[in-house]
């Protein structure tokens, strides 16, 4: 286990960006390695931790007395071996004892593990919860909770806003290869049209939205790119200043995978009502037109190659709908498990054809795949108004975060390394803390 002199310190830290009597709140995600996966270092590679009580019982028993120590207001578990009832009870009594209220959910077609959820009843009541089944390769799953910060009646009445917040945790499918590019975009593209879709089936006014977990994908990874085009930002990167070059691409660490390689995956993200999106369905095309330029770099393929290879042997200078789809088989995304759907396709093709003249011609392809703009948009500042039309018959300020703090454990992964004596997972667990603030809302509810 780690020496108890660093891990003060992470506390004392985490202590001082709770200060000046602010009502902070903070989140804390965490892969703990279900006991079913966790190779023990012995000779004989097959055998798991869960083959032995002792070992896993004792390793999770550490994990509950950090999450313990830490009190975080918010607590998402991946990973927790859900088909071992004692090893549940242990943690649903601990954590209730503590004053938390848990959610679970297993993964799809008994696959053991699944994702734990807790929250803090001093800091927040659970207003509905929501399981996300996405019934694919993978048989990954979300879960979603809507809740209400808990705050003084003097408090409220000051404010007079709705302190809610949307969170999801989830553990995206790992990324064995290329192959898995498209599915693993389509879950988060899935867990966005979800929370689009409860927003507007409960006429919910603007609010932040809270993304974590393991996302088995790096700062320069597709699912990265997609969410960052969606506005959110990396809660731990806005706190160290961190920005999306690739100078700062490997700043930090928060697991050790199987094949031994080290990399930055688990993320709580946020989403900000005052920060404008572009709809959903561009985005998602825009970051499948990514996923197509990535593949056909990697064929050592120039702009002007890659447009010859997408049109084919058309004799006109233009991609037709044929040789695309033609093209999107030999770069491997139409396979039936985890490849583009029919529909998907013809949506990419809808938007790559701007003119809408059933061709897509030279500048169209440079436009739409090999050289887009990006068109994302600023945060209004949150000092230039405190009234704004919500678009539904509300004015008014609402509720927003600041990151103020970002931590992860052990110190050494904040600087891109993995220490060889840390025992408690293969990942890092990541803690935030959030500091409530009005702002301007931009924008109408999508």
């Amino acid at each position: 286990m780690r020496k108890e002199g660093n891990d003060g310190a992470v506390r004392q830290r985490r202590k001082r960006t709770m200060g000046g009597g602010e009502r902070c709140v903070s989140c804390t995600t965490f892969n703990i390695l279900a006991p079913i996966y966790k190779r023990l270092d012995t000779e004989d590679q097959s055998l798991r931790e869960s083959e032995h009580r002792a070992y896993w019982l004792s390793r999770n028993e550490s994990i509950i007395d950090r999450l313990l120590c830490d009190r975080s207001s918010i607590i998402c578990l991946q990973e927790v071996w859900l088909g071992n009832e004692e090893l549940v009870d242990m943690y649903e009594k601990r954590l209730g004892d503590a004053g938390y209220v848990s959610f679970k959910l297993a993964r799809t077609n008994n696959r053991g593990d699944g994702l734990l959820t807790a929250v803090h009843k001093d800091y927040f009541s659970v207003l509905n919860y929501r399981d996300l089944l996405f019934h694919d390769f993978g048989d990954r799953v979300a879960q979603l909770l809507h809740v209400e910060l808990v705050v003084s009646s003097r408090q409220s009445r000051k404010n007079n806003i709705h302190q809610q917040i949307l969170i999801v945790n989830t553990h995206l499918l790992f990324p064995h290869d290329c192959s898995y590019c498209i599915v693993r975009l389509r879950q988060v593209y899935k867990i966005l049209q979800y929370v689009e879709a409860y927003q507007q089936e409960h006429n919910l006014t603007p609010m932040p939205i809270m993304l974590c977990g393991d996302w088995n994908g790096s700062k320069r990874g597709h699912v990265y790119k997609f969410l960052r085009s969606q506005g959110f930002v990396s809660s731990y990167d806005t706190a160290h200043c961190y920005t999306d070059s690739d100078a700062d691409a490997h700043r930090w660490v928060s697991h050790r995978n199987h094949r031994g390689n080290i990399c930055g995956v688990d993320f709580i993200w946020l989403l900000n009502p005052n920060k404008h999106r572009k709809p959903l369905k561009t985005t998602w095309n825009e970051a499948v037109f990514g996923i197509i330029k990535y593949l056909l770099c990697q064929a050592s393929l120039t702009g002007d190659n890659a447009f010859a290879m997408l049109k084919a042997d058309i004799p006109g200078d233009y991609i037709t709908y044929q040789s695309f789809y033609q093209a999107l088989c030999q770069l491997g995304l139409t396979n039936q498990l985890t490849g583009l759907t029919a529909q998907e396709i013809e949506s990419l093709w809808i938007q790559a054809d701007i003119d809408g003249n059933g061709v897509v011609d030279y500048e169209e392809f440079q436009q739409r795949i090999w050289s887009p703009v990006d068109t994302e948009q600023p945060e209004q500042n949150p000092e230039e108004s405190n009234q704004v039309n919500l678009g539904k018959g509300i004015e008014g300020p609402v509720f927003g975060f600041n990151v103020k703090d970002a931590v992860l454990f052990p110190p050494e992964v904040e600087k891109g390394m993995w220490p060889e004596n840390y025992s408690l997972s293969d990942h890092a667990p990541l803690t935030v803390v959030f500091s409530p603030v009005k702002m301007p809302c931009s924008q109408p509810i999508c």
